[in-house]
């Protein structure tokens, strides 16, 4: 079966076309923060607006060049996003500033080095095994594929943080996620009005039980690997405890080791069961598109699963996520604080402002991709140039996603595996609407049609 290109446009936003109130603000970012940007950032590289505080958007390469990587310092992640993520994940890589920040970045960077990751891809080729096992069990039928790329995710990243996990349950933190995402991963009142940060937000205060729940169950496992002994093979856990500053010879405490491991799991289960989510969508949405992946995939693959070695091959896979990046990032959101006065596209920036980067918007600039609403794989074909600060799905500079290369290697080895044995085709009236609370999730579930092929 060969389909036609299809003209149809997949999912996308509806964005903001006249002015809100503090209260109309408040209300939508606790149900979508990406429904509070304006239709016009997606055709302007700034804008600017005051709604509690002063803000901007900032949708120019340049500008986010100079955010990201020239004047890393004066941009701090903002106040808002640290009080959301501080309770979980304490002052790990994701939330830590300057010097702190340094000597982890350069304590973890070695985890991560290309030889380390390609050690860890076993384990994906297996849990896209099992994920393909699963799968085939709901052929005829319709599936949620993005609980199913949850649960794939969710067993690389278990394994390859806690092999041999007796000590970690993995369900227990994985509930513990959802509740803590659930409860207190949005935006409050006094975030918008731009309250002090010492004041307690309110939904933060009481629900606690989620982040005991996942620093214990934590604690409790990096204490058994050190009572136990490494495992025969060395994981991320390994890897993270016997890695130091190369400058300083300073070693991470068993909280730095919990905060980085729980932002690890966080991430690095939740932002690829995303990718990999929307990506069968799309697939399903594009059948033309799915028929080519799938040719490159029996080229490639023939009847196996995809191993690492496979990647450098898997050039269109790589073309999909990355095209599925585009459109549907999961970090699709960033905000940084202000710390000096400066001047970005011409505007004046106050100490104090809230710096976004609405990387959804970015990504959909009708100033910086043609047609950018369309799903184009080809945009990303061997070859084709893009700016490097106006594709920015792993963000960019010196705080870049240290996981980046394990995200996209776990991606294109689940991806290729399962198009290479099903056809996904949509379910009429289960279309995902994008929604971002801390990531960008497909609402409703990614209910898609599974047959063997």
């Amino acid at each position: 079966m060969t389909a036609t290109r299809t003209t149809e446009l997949p999912p996308r936003v509806k964005l903001v076309t006249e002015p809100w109130g503090v209260l109309k603000s408040l209300q939508v970012a606790r149900q979508n923060v990406l429904e509070l940007i304006p239709e016009i950032a997606t055709r302007q590289p700034i804008v600017s607006g005051k709604t509690g505080k002063r803000w901007h958007m900032v949708m120019d390469p340049q500008a986010n060049r100079h955010i990201l990587k020239d004047k890393l310092d004066d941009y701090p992640k903002s106040d808002v996003t640290k009080n959301i993520l501080r309770p979980a994940i304490g002052e790990s890589l994701f939330i830590a500033e300057g010097a702190h920040w340094r000597w982890q970045r350069r304590a973890a960077a070695p985890v991560f080095s290309a030889r380390n990751i390609a050690g860890l891809a076993p384990i994906m080729t297996a849990a896209a095994d099992r994920s393909a096992a699963r799968v085939g069990a709901a052929a005829g039928r319709a599936a949620d594929m993005h609980a199913e790329m949850v649960a794939a995710t969710f067993e690389v990243i278990g394994e390859v943080t806690f092999s041999g996990g007796d000590a970690f349950d993995r369900d227990a933190v994985h509930r513990a996620i959802d509740q803590y995402i659930a409860q207190t991963a949005k935006v409050s009142l006094f975030d918008v009005l731009g309250v002090p940060t010492w004041v307690p937000r309110p939904a933060r205060l009481f629900n606690t039980n989620a982040n005991r729940a996942m620093k214990r169950v934590a604690d409790g496992a990096i204490e058994a690997r050190r009572a136990a002994g490494p495992p025969e093979v060395p994981d991320l856990l390994d890897l993270l405890m016997e890695g130091q500053d190369p400058e300083t010879g300073r070693k991470m405490t068993t909280p730095e080791l919990r905060d980085n491991l729980l932002t690890f799991i966080v991430a690095g289960h939740e932002t690829t069961a995303l990718a990999l989510s929307w990506a069968l969508y799309l697939m399903a949405f594009d059948q033309r598109v799915q028929d080519r992946l799938r040719s490159e995939a029996h080229e490639v693959l023939g009847t196996r699963t995809a191993t690492a070695d496979d990647v450098e091959h898997l050039t269109y896979t790589r073309q999909v996520i990355d095209e599925t990046l585009r459109l549907y990032p999961p970090a699709a959101f960033l905000s940084r604080s202000a710390r000096a006065d400066d001047k970005l596209c011409g505007r004046e920036i106050r100490r104090g402002d809230t710096v976004m980067l609405p990387i959804y918007a970015l990504h959909r600039n009708h100033l910086l991709w043609d047609d950018p609403d369309r799903f184009d794989p080809d945009r990303f074909a061997p070859g084709t140039k893009h700016d490097r600060f106006a594709y920015l799905p792993f963000g960019a500079g010196p705080r870049i996603c240290i996981g980046a290369n394990f995200a996209i290697m776990e991606a294109v080895i689940i991806l290729s595996t399962l198009i290479s044995r099903f056809r996904f085709t949509r379910v009429p009236g289960r279309d995902p609407r994008p929604v971002l609370i801390l990531t960008l999730r497909p609402e409703g579930g990614v209910w898609l049609t599974v047959e063997p092929v």
